[in-house]
């Protein structure tokens, strides 16, 4: 039985690329973190959007979400792609703002309707504007005009896997297509999608497609692959790669798991080699 997971994780990934900004912003702006928005911090309104973005990364870090959302909206006023998104991830999350998605939605969609240069700093924030819609479209969102659109959600997941090379997008796509959502079921081509994926070092992907081939009969790869998941995964995809490795274990023959457990370093050390 192929298993097909919720969007409880959905929005971790955007804690990833907020992570990467961390690491492009530094301490650039750190003498001005501790100050508020006024005129103590050297920023204004009239500031530069990238001064600005600056500024708002810093306050959101530190806790001050209010001065960050002000920052955000006059730097994306200004055109700033990166403040757009963080701006669109703070009426999602509900950060600072009251949450709202249908907010959310429609700036991401901004985002995405302006496209991108190739090699542009601001593709990762379309790509990841990309998936925040697809997971949109998914869902759908209640009082909205938003609603489900399933094979929406595939084509713009299937946009930022193939053209961008997401991980996450590679996830959420053989998802997708191992249950058949949005157009026709396809486990060869969800397999594909979760082996570049796991390859990428996507936790879920390697569960995922650990899982496939086991209910495929090669119970020890599985096996294998389910095991370093699980010492790989995020805390929010531990529980269920957890139920996937056990319940795995439990139907496994002895002579597999013995297999799985000798190639499990293999499969963690080099996840380009196929064991």
């Amino acid at each position: 039985m192929f298993k097909v997971y919720g969007n409880q994780g959905r929005v971790f990934w955007r804690s990833s690329v907020f992570v990467l900004m961390s690491l492009a912003v530094g301490n650039l702006f750190c003498a001005q973190c501790a100050h508020a928005f006024d005129i103590k911090s050297g920023v204004s309104k009239e500031s530069g959007p990238f001064d600005l973005f600056k500024f708002g990364f810093n306050a959101q870090k530190s806790g001050k979400t209010e001065d960050a959302v002000e920052a955000y909206r006059y730097a994306a006023e200004k055109g700033h792609t990166g403040s757009r998104w963080a701006l669109a991830n703070m009426y999602a999350d509900g950060d600072g703002v009251v949450k709202n998605d249908y907010e959310a939605f429609k700036i991401y969609s901004e985002i995405a309707n302006q496209g991108v240069e190739p090699g542009s700093e601001d593709t990762v924030y379309f790509v990841n504007a990309l998936i925040s819609l697809a997971n949109y479209y998914h869902e759908g969102i209640a009082g909205s005009p938003v609603k489900t659109d399933l094979a929406q959600a595939r084509q713009l997941y299937f946009q930022a896997a193939s053209t961008f090379g997401f991980p996450e997008a590679q996830f959420e796509l053989a998802k997708m297509l191992l249950a058949g959502e949005g157009g026709k079921r396809n486990v060869q081509q969800a397999k594909k999608w979760l082996n570049l994926a796991r390859k990428n070092g996507h936790a879920g992907a390697m569960a995922l497609f650990g899982d496939v081939i086991f209910e495929e009969g090669q119970a020890a790869r599985g096996l294998a692959f389910l095991t370093a998941a699980l010492d790989k995964c995020a805390p929010k995809d531990c529980t269920w790669i957890e139920d996937l490795q056990e319940r795995a274990f439990s139907l496994a023959e002895e002579k597999d798991r013995r297999v799985a457990v000798a190639l499990v370093p293999q499969v963690q050390n080099s996840p380009d080699a196929d064991p």
